[in-house]
């Protein structure tokens, strides 16, 4: 069975989506005064971890082409 592209690149996604939220939860909330207390890293981590697992989903489906 051969591995679709979706299932290595989703999972790239969401361990770095998981890294950068982690960070943007865990890390020094003062680098948000730049952003206008926008945390910058938490939003964009959160976008990876959705995009990581909508690739996995899709890569996991049977039927696929």
């Amino acid at each position: 069975m051969p591995v679709d592209i979706r299932i290595p690149i989703g999972l790239m996604f969401a361990l770095m989506g998981g890294l950068l939220a982690a960070y943007g939860i865990f890390g020094n909330h003062d680098i948000y005064a730049r952003s206008l207390g926008l945390n910058i890293n938490l939003i964009w981590g959160t976008v990876l971890l959705v995009c990581g697992a909508i690739f996995i989903v899709l890569g996991s489906r049977p039927g696929r082409a």
